[in-house]
């Protein structure tokens, strides 16, 4: 197996920082770099409009998924090598995540969150085993790492880690080593935390976290 397409959840809001739009528009433009297919929610707006213009802008294919009660709401991307409208949000994740072989979660509100859990969970279930990367920009989900380390401690999450590994990653280079991760561990569910510039955090099975962060 080998990963052909990458699956963005993110918001369908700018949000409140110029920063955001550099982090979506960057990743976008990686993932077509790297010949991957770019799947995501089908919205023209928000974060959701910037990753799927700036993949195309590289010459990447973009596949949007958005529910009819939403095309209008988030304006349906009319540019993208193909939009395809279903009955809901259910069919919209479900779609999302047949299409994709990894999938990455950039700043977004409640549906990204929600998007996010859903295939983590989906993951830990055995439903697949599709590397997940959480990509950090400048502290967004900080608070939810912890809070996270705190499920594991409180031992409702329960802590499995299959690999134990930091290496200092950029933008450019985060798609790349997700890829190379997933592959040398022969597609079993990962999930990686990355701070550009900064350190990458790999957990194999249950989320867990160290504290430490390279300057």
């Amino acid at each position: 197996m080998s990963l052909k397409s990458v699956c963005v959840f993110c918001g369908a809001s700018p949000g409140a920082r110029p920063i955001y739009h550099e982090a979506a528009a960057q990743l976008g433009r990686h993932i077509a770099e790297r010949g991957l297919t770019l799947v995501y929610g089908g919205g023209a707006v928000g974060l959701m409009g910037v990753v799927a213009d700036a993949a195309l802008a590289a010459g990447g294919e973009v596949i949007g998924i958005i529910p009819q009660s939403l095309e209008r709401a988030e304006i349906g991307h009319k540019g993208l090598t193909r939009l395809e409208v279903v009955d809901g949000m259910h069919a919209r994740k479900a779609r999302m995540a047949e299409l994709a072989d990894a999938f990455i979660a950039l700043p977004g509100g409640l549906g990204t969150l929600e998007e996010l859990f859903e295939v983590w969970t989906w993951g830990q279930l055995g439903y697949h085993a599709k590397p997940l990367g959480l990509l950090e920009v400048d502290g967004f989900y900080a608070r939810l790492t912890d809070f996270l380390d705190h499920l594991v401690a409180e031992r409702f999450v329960r802590e499995q880690m299959g690999i134990d590994a930091q290496v200092v990653v950029t933008m450019s280079n985060f798609v790349g080593y997700m890829i190379e991760e997933a592959v040398r561990l022969g597609f079993r569910q990962i999930v990686l935390i990355g701070h550009p510039g900064k350190l990458i955090k790999i957990a194999a099975g249950i989320f867990h976290t160290h504290s430490h962060i390279a300057d």
